[in-house]
């Protein structure tokens, strides 16, 4: 009886996607998302002002400080969540925050900001999503830690709890601050 070589491939196949579902588990964290960003030149800013708020420019992610950039909406439950804490970074510790208004209504993010408190520097809006697909959004919350010549030092998807604080952005802030 002589074997057929088409009834190879599926056992092959199988055997492929097991390794590459293995090797792809095996990072750090395999609940964080990987940025093609990190250590490269943050994409350009492309923002609308927001209601009478300050707007921010490219010139803004490369005047020498450490921020954040946070993308965030009205709309999106988790944002809710983390806001404590990203006001905690603004008013306390006097870390400059930028903010991205993603695909929202200008009434609710005001409305947003009125209720829970304005912990950014400057906000622009992003009603098209342009800004937040040239940047590699997967959603909102995502917040992007830049260092004082505009280079994305970490990115992180999801809302800023008291862990990810202490986990990943601190460090991450630790890092572009020795300018790494």
């Amino acid at each position: 009886m002589k074997l057929k070589p088409l009834l190879l491939l599926p056992p092959l196949l199988f055997g492929g996607l097991a390794v590459l579902f293995f090797t792809s588990m095996q990072r750090e964290d395999p609940d964080q998302l990987p940025t093609a960003l990190a250590g490269k030149e943050a994409p350009q800013v492309a923002v609308t002002p927001l209601a009478d708020l300050a707007v921010f420019d490219d010139a803004t992610l490369r005047d020498g400080e450490v921020k954040l950039v946070n993308f965030w909406a009205s709309w999106c439950a988790p944002c809710r969540i983390e806001h404590p804490n990203l006001v905690q970074l603004s008013e306390v510790e006097g870390l400059p925050i930028y903010g991205v208004n993603y695909k929202d209504q200008p009434e609710a993010a005001m409305g947003f900001l009125d209720e829970l408190g304005d912990p950014y520097t400057a906000v622009g809006a992003d009603s098209t999503g342009r800004m937040g697909l040239n940047w590699g959004l997967y959603g909102v919350p995502e917040t992007f830690v830049i260092d004082g010549k505009g280079r994305v030092i970490e990115r992180f998807a999801g809302p800023i709890t008291e862990r990810a604080l202490e986990s990943t952005i601190r460090p991450a802030l630790e890092r572009a601050a020795a300018g790494q």
